[in-house]
């Protein structure tokens, strides 16, 4: 703020002189302005300092509302975070409706909430609800959505047309007056002083409660500035705003979060993983292999990311399957307001359905996504790469096959890569591109640009069992399984760990995984290891699940739960095969060991080669099965929880209960360096 501060001091000036009617601030740049400083916040520790930092910005948008003229903010550019306070501070806000603006408060998305006022102005432009559900989902609002959602006041086409309205609305508007500065001004829908108001505030506690497990101060500290500002001036409710911002910039969960989505996502994104040495790789048409729920999920991403595609299937009725299903997810872009009806139509012209592998002819990128099965896969690969110049690339999406062993069936292994979407494609963020033996550096950095165009973020994997993803996951699974076959309880291990912060337990994980795949991967880690392999204690569980007991999971509707009328119930008979014991083990040793093989594998895989890097490991297992994101991800947990009590720990683990919590060197060595 201190660059604008000559500028308002000037503004005043003319002010007093009577030649001031109003103040249009824009920007020249491509963003309207960016966020604060996350360098500062990130190390920062003295709560004074923050307390300090937080009134200095507060102090910074106070003046600009407050010249005696009206200000308007022509938003011809992204404003998040700060660069949004700033929007607040203004009057009046018009936007130009553009796909490329975003704008609202994300912070709570690494954990913080705004610092500036921005809470505050958020009540008393919105209401303690509506500013609550606003602001704790940390979305990134579209023009349009920004203007429904009441954030905006106005829209214009093109920046002509916002100056010319920005203008108009100054001469219209000659008080530079706020609500909450004068004395009939009202909080919208009241404050928590209002009984009903008070109810639904406590109802909104409750589930914050269930939804977050307690694992994340951001949301409350934004709920309960709303409630304790809605009830004192905006002044004092500024320094509520301060005091919970101090905490959160504090706090492990805001430092591990940061790491994770800030630092981390640069560091993939700039390409720190990618092959060096090869030009971009820009695909104009991409074919897809397979018109299932995974293969039309692919082509949506190409159509949004306006590329041509041609969608192949057995038939081409069910290619059309395939593109109903691209239809039905372009519908519910239009019903969520990210899309208007009229480019449906000419989205849906880019994609070619077809039973004929010739149609390949001209893709820069063929994506085979049928089924799990070796020999079909060979299949597809041999018909696709007949029609392919020698320059196209052929990706496979597999979860648990080798590449190197599908790239056997392949004419040109160099150009062979494993690319892992996550289901549903559309909404998982993680592709693993997968280096086969004989796949070519070019062809990983081809795969990696690909992902990237369509908007993911990719880490690069070595070939081997379950990639990285599902290998290190497949580690809880087998942990939450050897826990039942101790005795304990079922219910009791799936709900500690969704109290651990993990999106599902691994009773549920290994039913939708289903056991055969589970059982699959340990197999194929056997073969690897050979004399090595230590006889993980679950495998005897999932053999007993698999073949006397024929329960395989949810495909099945059998596994550790049943399954009627689509209502998932822990199996009832689990006690009688797993009986109770009656030893105690303490709620936090369930969710160690938990944790623990998790992260204990992940320092495998780094040590093995299977990923490169600490950014990959951490994004990879936050995007990839739901690693508890306020950890900050499986490398950074272990800064978190202190790196000698956490060796201390697995050493104590390994004596009680194996090998699998061995330290690996790896860590030994992270260490010394951490």
């Amino acid at each position: 703020g201190g660059q604008f501060a000559p500028i308002i001091d000037q503004l005043k000036k003319e002010k007093a002189k009577g030649v001031l009617r109003g103040v249009i601030i824009a920007s020249a740049k491509k963003n309207f302005l960016a966020g604060g400083n996350l360098d500062y916040l990130h190390q920062a520790t003295d709560a004074s300092a923050i307390f300090k930092f937080s009134q200095n910005m507060q102090q910074f948008f106070r003046t600009l509302e407050s010249p005696g003229v009206p200000v308007v903010a022509a938003i011809n550019g992204s404003a998040l975070g700060s660069g949004f306070e700033l929007a607040l501070a203004c009057h009046y806000r018009i936007a130009v409706d553009s796909p490329k603006i975003r704008l609202g408060h994300p912070e709570v998305t690494i954990g913080i909430m705004p610092g500036g006022g921005g809470v505050i102005r958020m009540l008393w432009i919105l209401g303690i609800e509506k500013a609550y559900d606003i602001l704790s989902s940390g979305k990134r609002f579209l023009p349009k959505e920004a203007l429904k959602a009441g954030i905006i006041d106005a829209l214009a086409n093109d920046e002509t047309e916002m100056l010319l309205l920005a203008k108009q609305w100054l001469l219209a508007n000659p008080e530079g007056r706020r609500a909450w500065d004068t004395a009939e001004g009202k909080i919208p829908k009241g404050t928590a002083k209002d009984n009903l108001l008070a109810q639904r505030i406590s109802l909104l506690t409750a589930q914050l409660t269930r939804d977050t497990q307690n694992n994340y101060p951001a949301p409350r500290a934004i709920l309960n500035t709303l409630v304790e500002g809605s009830l004192v001036d905006f002044e004092t409710a500024c320094r509520v705003e301060s005091r919970y911002f101090t905490e959160l910039v504090k706090s492990p969960e805001s430092k591990n979060m940061t790491k994770a989505f800030w630092y981390d996502f640069n560091a993939i994104k700039e390409g720190s993983s990618r092959p060096k040495g090869y030009g971009k790789f820009r695909v104009k048409k991409v074919g897809i292999i397979g018109a299932g729920l995974m293969g039309s999920g692919i082509a949506f991403l190409g159509l949004m990311n306006r590329m041509e595609v041609v969608l192949k299937d057995i038939s081409k009725s069910v290619a059309e399957k395939g593109r109903a299903l691209c239809e039905q997810n372009l519908q519910e872009m239009v019903t969520a307001g990210r899309l208007v009806q009229q480019d449906v139509p000419k989205i849906l012209k880019k994609l070619t359905t077809t039973d004929n592998a010739a149609e390949f002819r001209d893709c820069d990128l063929v994506i085979e996504a049928v089924f799990e099965n070796r020999k079909v896969k060979a299949n597809v690969t041999r018909e696709a790469e007949t029609h392919l110049d020698e320059y196209a690339l052929f990706a496979t999406n597999t979860i648990s096959i080798p590449i190197t062993k599908l790239a056997t069936a392949s004419s040109r292994p160099e150009n062979f890569v494993g690319m892992h979407f996550f289901a549903p494609p559309a909404k998982i963020p993680l592709v693993e591109v997968i280096r086969g033996k004989n796949t070519s550096d070019e062809s990983i950095a081809r795969a990696f640009d690909f992902a990237k165009a369509i908007r993911k973020t990719p880490i690069v994997v070595k070939d081997n069992w379950g990639f990285f993803a599902g290998r290190v996951q497949n580690t809880f699974i087998l942990e939450g399984i050897t826990l039942l076959q101790e005795g304990y309880s079922p219910a009791l291990i799936e709900n500690l760990s969704l109290r651990a912060g993990m999106p599902k337990g691994p009773l549920a994980l290994a039913d939708d995984t289903s056991l055969d795949i589970v059982l699959r991967y340990e197999n194929q880690a056997a073969e690897i290891y050979g004399a090595k392999y230590f006889r993980h204690p679950a495998v005897d569980v999932l053999l007993k699940m698999i073949n006397e007991l024929n329960r395989l999971g949810r495909r099945k509707r059998a596994g550790f739960y049943t399954y009627d009328n689509d209502q998932r119930q822990l199996w009832s008979e689990l006690p009688l095969h797993y009986p109770p014991n009656n030893k105690t083990i303490t709620k936090e040793e369930i969710i160690e060991r938990l944790l623990f093989v998790q992260v204990l594998e992940a320092f495998w895989c780094l040590q093995e080669g299977v990923i490169k890097t600490e950014e990959e490991g951490n994004l990879g297992s936050i995007f990839g099965w739901g690693f508890p994101s306020f950890k900050g991800g499986v490398f950074q947990f272990v800064v978190d929880y202190g790196v000698s009590d956490f060796i201390k720990k697995c050493k104590k683990y390994e004596q009680e209960f194996g090998a699998r919590f061995q330290v690996p060197k790896r860590l030994k060595q992270w260490a010394k360096n951490n």
